[in-house]
């Protein structure tokens, strides 16, 4: 069931919250709308749910070529997942579970059987067929909001749209559950959009990574294209950690299109990550750029080095820790550093 929004504005009094948005789910795909606070991206999912509507005359939500602008959400076939579970607490699991179904009208609701039968082929399918009984006060975070899941999948949705699915969850826990939801999407190959402003859960999870930012939609793309090719520096800062290199730069890139080298003339400001960096010793006939080094962090897998260029200019540097090992540097050595990736944008457009 593939998802279509086109040409999406929504404001609230003088704000904008969203500005011509144009998205497009293909079928079976995870997506993840990814931004700060602010950016429209929970206003998107609400309106592609029916939880909320576009401004008037403007924009339509198609399912599989099917127009439901004006569907009532209730009617849309969307299974939606809140934060917070939204679990009802007087109720078990598996009441939980089968809430959608047992509050049907008559007509449409399935036999007690066929609800107990659904419910239970759920709670296997979020590993926690043993759990039907308890209540939701006696389960973990990450249990409760797989049982949000089960319960968003047992009225058999088109679409399933996830609002931060693990924000009030620990990092622990959210990373266990970002590799379960990755493999059960798989398993299932429902359309789902998932809203997160965590960038390492949008790449990790995503089949595609559409990032927001002011009501609008800066970039789609694979999680490989989108990280490894910004199309603004919103993106590119937004993305992971990044420097922001003052030109003109000794040691950087020139002539080689993979490296992306300085070819706009209205240039100021080199985009790199900490790891497209190189750390040398200093030597006077060594090229690269002089910098000296202000901190080093050795703790865990990489080590991160701080290096100083001029009189304030601060260059966060990632390395393995054999390298570090190997360089034997101190707080203090002068260095020298080269740049093998980086990206630059027009002068006007650096922020």
């Amino acid at each position: 069931m593939s998802i279509t929004a086109t040409n999406i504005k929504k404001t609230f009094g003088t704000y904008t919250a969203l500005s011509g948005v144009d998205l497009t789910v293909p079928t079976g795909k995870l997506v993840a709308l990814l931004g700060p606070s602010g950016s429209g991206k929970t206003t998107l999912l609400r309106i592609i749910a029916g939880l909320e509507f576009a401004d008037p005359g403007s924009g339509r939500i198609n399912f599989h070529g099917e127009d439901v602008t004006d569907v009532p959400a209730g009617k849309r076939g969307v299974g939606f997942v809140f934060q917070h579970y939204a679990l009802f607490r007087h109720m078990t699991v598996a009441e939980n579970v089968a809430f959608g179904l047992t509050v049907r009208a008559r007509a449409l609701r399935p036999s007690k059987e066929e609800i107990a039968e659904r419910v239970n082929k759920l709670l296997r399918l979020v590993q926690l067929e043993a759990l039907g009984q308890r209540y939701p006060t006696q389960l973990s975070g990450g249990q409760r909001q797989r049982i949000a899941l089960a319960r968003a999948l047992a009225v058999e949705p088109k679409v399933l749209l996830l609002d931060e699915p693990f924000g009030a969850l620990d990092a622990k826990v959210r990373k266990e559950l970002r590799r379960w939801l990755r493999q059960f999407q798989d398993e299932i190959g429902i359309s789902t959009i998932f809203v997160t402003h965590d960038q390492e859960e949008a790449l990790e999870l995503a089949d595609e990574v559409v990032v927001m930012n002011n009501a609008r939609i800066e970039q789609v793309g694979t999680p490989q294209a989108v990280y490894d090719h910004p199309a603004s520096p919103f993106v590119y800062t937004f993305l992971g950690n990044v420097n922001r290199l003052q030109l003109p730069w000794r040691g950087l890139p020139t002539g080689d299109p993979q490296h992306a080298p300085v070819t706009d003339e209205k240039a100021r400001v080199a985009f790199v990550r900490p790891h497209e960096l190189e750390v040398l010793r200093y030597h006077v006939s060594t090229e690269g750029e002089p910098a000296v080094v202000r901190g080093i962090h050795s703790a865990g897998s990489i080590a991160r080095l701080t290096a100083v260029r001029g009189d304030n200019e601060y260059i966060d540097v990632e390395l393995s820790r054999q390298q570090l090992e190997e360089l034997e540097l101190a707080v203090g050595d002068k260095v020298l550093l080269r740049v093998h990736r980086s990206r630059t944008f027009a002068e006007d457009y650096a922020i």
